[in-house]
């Protein structure tokens, strides 16, 4: 397998090819192939851009015949029958079954351009400068996003000092003795506590990269009226956790909440084309024309699988299956848990965005070896890598995840060969 070209001029700074030395060359659905033709199980998917597997033919079908029409790829935010298209599906397949109105904004197309366009509309909204912000958290590797993420080593990265974020505890953080939205509250309500009231909180309701700490409905409830209290924009940075990921389409669903901004990214497209989206709160709305920009904001193609990902929501028998899929994995994984407690610590997550709190990183290390080499992508996540992340897409068959399940049974059972 030849690996030459890209050791030889490929930057140091690559990352998952270390991980899983091969030279991949075609996918479909939950299993991609390398070149020896070898298979793999992907329970990484894309760090989550691939929710409904590669290459869907319901989400595809439709962008190959868009692309074979001479139709337009790149619109910057011009008017275009794709974007109107996506927009209409978005709104009747995604918005209004779940009774939101949301104005739409198109950022640049990654996670990161979404979030910084909210925490910008934010202070612009409030005309304050600080965003609180959570312990474990992880925005994206821009410079307003790193300065609201948690990780030392990640906030590190852009070399410059950053200000105006407020660092406050997450859910159960540090343990679950400890009422942190109270402590919010608190804060925000003390004149003697030295925080001046933020433009916004933002949080993710499963922080992924965090280490897959799901946040409690109760909690998100109460983040929410303390927002609300306090006159605070609650924005949800929904990039990884939400676009199906959770078995519902938004990952705060179950909670019954209403953000003021919700970002959306990664698997919004369907195809891992990229795209992003703010959802802004109507009387939020309060940009100039041009005030944000982005070139890359068109991107058609993207717009066309995102709108076909939309109509699959609308599809009862798609929801059911996905629901049903999420089920399954989690009995698979409280199997595990109860199998390797000398391993295991607990399972987090939720639905379909799953993961394993191993007992060091070296567990993980030695699984993740083991499972890529029986044909299972997986990788880690948490300030300790001590995180087994699982996230098959949720378009995955039985057989697909039953066989992932049994590479990962084996590559706990090999701990003990050691």
């Amino acid at each position: 397998m030849n690996t030459d070209a890209f050791t030889a001029h490929e930057s140091n700074v690559r990352r998952y090819c270390r991980a899983f030395p091969t030279v991949f060359t075609k996918a479909l659905g939950a299993t991609i192939w390398d070149e020896t033709g070898k298979p793999h199980i992907d329970f990484l998917v894309g760090s989550g851009a691939l929710n409904y597997g590669h290459n869907n033919p319901n989400i595809m079908a439709p962008a190959i015949e868009y692309l074979v029409g001479e139709n337009i790829l790149l619109s910057l935010d011009m008017y275009t029958a794709a974007k109107r298209d996506f927009i209409e599906a978005f709104v009747d397949s995604i918005l209004k079954p779940r009774g939101l109105s949301y104005k739409i904004q198109f950022p640049g197309p990654t996670g990161t351009n979404a979030n910084e366009a909210a925490l910008a509309l934010a202070r612009k909204y409030t005309g304050r400068s600080s965003v609180m912000a959570f312990t474990n958290a992880f925005h994206g590797m821009s410079l307003g996003s790193l300065a609201v993420s948690g990780s030392a080593s990640t906030r590190e990265l852009g070399g410059v000092a950053r200000h105006d974020v407020i660092r406050i505890p997450y859910d159960g953080y540090p343990s679950q003795a400890f009422d942190s939205a109270s402590y919010i509250d608190c804060l925000l309500g003390d004149p003697g506590s030295g925080i001046e009231k933020p433009a916004a909180i933002i949080l993710e309701t499963i922080q992924a990269e965090g280490g897959m700490n799901a946040a409690s409905a109760a909690w998100l409830t109460e983040i929410q009226r303390i927002c609300r209290k306090h006159g605070v924009v609650f924005i949800v940075d929904d990039i990884q956790a939400g676009a199906g990921r959770t078995g519902d389409f938004f990952s705060f669903e179950s909670a019954k909440i209403e953000p003021d901004i919700v970002c959306l990214s990664k698997s919004l497209s369907g195809s891992g084309s990229p795209l992003s989206v703010v959802l802004i709160r109507p009387d939020l709305d309060i940009w100039m024309p041009g005030e944000h920009s982005g070139t890359f904001r068109g991107n058609n193609f993207a717009l066309v699988t995102a709108a076909a990902m939309c109509k699959m929501w609308s599809d009862r028998q798609f929801t059911a299956g996905v629901e049903q899929t999420a089920a399954k994995l989690q009995g698979h994984l409280d199997r595990l848990v109860a199998k390797f407690p000398r391993y295991i610590e607990q399972k987090r997550g939720r639905g379909l965005m799953a993961g394993l709190k191993c007992r060091s990183p070296a567990v993980v290390g030695r699984v993740h070896d083991v499972a890529f080499e029986n044909g299972l992508l997986i990788e880690s996540s948490g300030p300790d890598r001590d995180v087994i992340k699982v996230l098959p897409p949720v378009t995955i068959t039985d057989a697909e995840l039953d066989h992932g399940i049994a590479i990962l049974d084996h590559a706990l059972k090999e701990q003990d060969n050691d």
